[in-house]
């Protein structure tokens, strides 16, 4: 039986309902700070935030520091993924090397990429370098599990029924393995573009690196609370930004896909 509410309104309400709440909850920030719940000195009103925010797009200096950000963080995931992605195949077809290696990932994945800025700073120094090889290492983990769950994933049934057909490998891998893989690897890209502006900005903040993560540190030790927290918006905006994108472009090249399908149907 099919459904009486058409799929476009019923995205346009639950737009409605998302931007009714963000506006709530900005109402309720702007209401503590303006009746002094909130100490105005440490927490402006988030009006005089984003007139602050809005200052800052029209300047120049703002985009350089977004720029600084997103060459570590691009430069990170690019890394991550050209050696997690042939790697996870590799393992993922290989039950005797997975089960060698397992052990060694088991060991270094749990390891705090924070823990490893000061051999980063000895090694590389505080420039793009550093901010380069953390994001590397904190973004190869998900990547790589996730590539080897995708290939580990593949129907059996499928794979012996391309054997006694005689498919090839090559064949096997372009259109068996690598369209089951790949939703889980871009469920991995996704996971590692969070935690790689994460570690940008982290390594900013501690080492000073040039970024969006210094820039709001010289914002609060200038005790500027109001460019800072814009500074901080622009960060979360900043990350919302590069979900959105992950997110469509996934949409767009795995629309084949059961749960795009179902994503677009909601």
């Amino acid at each position: 039986m099919r459904s009486s509410v058409s799929p476009a309104p019923a995205r346009f309400t639950d737009l409605g309902i998302r931007i009714a709440g963000v506006c709530t909850v900005l109402a309720v920030f702007e209401l503590t700070a303006r009746t002094g719940l909130l100490p105005r000195a440490w927490f402006p009103p988030i009006s005089e935030m984003y007139l602050e925010l809005g200052k800052l797009a029209f300047g120049w200096p703002l985009w350089v520091e977004i720029g600084r950000t997103l060459s570590g963080w691009a430069l990170g995931i690019g890394l991550a993924a050209v050696l997690a992605i042939p790697l996870g195949i590799a393992l993922g077809t290989n039950n005797l090397a997975y089960r060698l290696s397992k052990a060694v990932i088991e060991f270094l994945r749990p390891v705090p990429s924070v823990a490893l800025i000061p051999l980063a700073v000895l090694v590389y120094g505080t420039g793009l370098e550093m901010k380069t090889f953390l994001i590397a290492f904190a973004t190869f983990w998900p990547i790589l599990l996730q590539t080897i769950y995708g290939v580990q994933g593949v129907d059996p049934v499928a794979m012996d029924t391309a054997r006694c057909y005689g498919l090839p490998q090559s064949a096997r891998f372009t259109q068996i393995i690598a369209p089951s893989a790949a939703p889980f690897i871009a469920t991995g890209l996704r996971i590692a573009s969070a935690i790689a502006l994460v570690l940008a900005i982290t390594a900013e903040l501690v080492v000073g690196a040039p970024g969006l993560g210094q820039a709001i540190i010289v914002a609060q030790s200038g005790a500027n609370a109001t460019r800072m927290y814009a500074l901080i918006i622009v960060a979360g905006l900043l990350g919302w930004a590069l979900n959105s994108c992950f997110q469509f472009v996934e949409r767009r090249l795995l629309r084949w896909h059961p749960a795009q399908r179902g994503e677009e149907g909601r």
